[in-house]
């Protein structure tokens, strides 16, 4: 089965709850690296398993990459939490590769905390669906994330 949804990991909720992870979503700096169709993603993996480089997101033949959109992805700008009525969201600015950028057959991306190492470096934050192949010739790709945010919780 490939992308048919973008979800949270399951293991990033659990980690958040029961301080597992060091993971501070206000300050570390996550990645967001794209991934070809073959990716077949789950948010029910462990925590080792969402990481960047590992089980799906091993990127041998997986990963989309360029010059300016290099392996290892790009980083979130101005990655923040915020609150309202009956809704906690983690949202950034829209992430664009630097400079002129060639990319085919995109189909999501992986965010994922690049600051920790221990217990699981660069582990899986969430991945995201572009509802279909993505891709640029000579030009800009940048990944619009939704107005509800990277990930949402609703109340």
């Amino acid at each position: 089965m490939a992308w048919t949804n973008s979800k949270i990991f399951r293991p990033l909720v659990a980690d958040l709850l029961s301080n597992t992870a060091a993971i501070d979503l206000d300050t570390d700096v996550p990645k967001v690296a794209l991934f070809d169709t073959d990716v077949t993603p789950n948010s029910d993996v462990t925590a080792a398993l969402s990481a960047y480089n590992t089980g799906a997101w091993a990127i041998a033949g997986n990963e989309v990459s360029d010059t300016n959109w290099p392996a290892g992805g790009r980083p979130l700008v101005s990655a923040a939490v915020s609150t309202g009525a009956g809704f906690v969201m983690y949202d950034a600015n829209d992430t664009a590769g630097a400079g002129s950028v060639t990319l085919a057959g995109v189909f999501g991306c992986l965010v994922y905390d690049d600051t920790i190492t221990t217990p699981v470096a660069d582990q899986g934050l969430s991945y995201n669906y572009f509802g279909g192949t993505q891709g640029v010739t000579a030009g800009t790709f940048t990944v619009i994330w939704h107005a509800n945010g990277i990930f949402r919780f609703t109340f």
